[in-house]
């Protein structure tokens, strides 16, 4: 992982994807939580927040052994249709669509133009077989 501060407040979560020293990372902008308030890691640094990450885990490798991993997400077209669009909350490259999310996700902090978040009772929400 890479963790870096925003306007020195805000601690960002980054999983890095290729090699040492290489720009290449994601930044994890929400995660919805089973039995959680949808919006309680519902932006980069409240995920931070709700996982007490900050820069002493920088470099931390993924691993349940660190207590921090990821899945194959072999239940992923059951979630629904994943929207892509340009960046938000930058200066430079705002036109480049390297932004996705979870069209019935009501943890999204900004939404395409016209895509209305979802009511309650046709959102996406975890359950026990995403592990969550």
């Amino acid at each position: 992982m890479y963790i870096y501060l925003s306007y020195g407040i805000y601690h960002c979560v980054n999983i890095v994807t290729g090699k040492k020293n290489w720009a290449n990372g994601v930044l994890l902008r929400s995660i919805a939580i089973k039995d959680e308030d949808e919006r309680v890691a519902s932006g980069p640094g409240l995920l931070a927040k709700r996982f007490d990450l900050n820069r002493n885990h920088n470099n931390l490798f993924l691993s349940p052994e660190n207590g921090f991993w990821l899945t194959d997400g072999e239940h992923l077209k059951k979630m629904g249709t994943i929207i892509q669009t340009t960046r938000i909350g930058i200066s430079q490259a705002k036109d480049i669509p390297w932004r996705w999310y979870l069209e019935s996700s009501r943890s999204i902090s900004k939404r395409v133009k016209g895509d209305k978040t979802p009511s309650t009772k046709k959102c996406w929400r975890p359950s026990s077989f995403e592990g969550l």
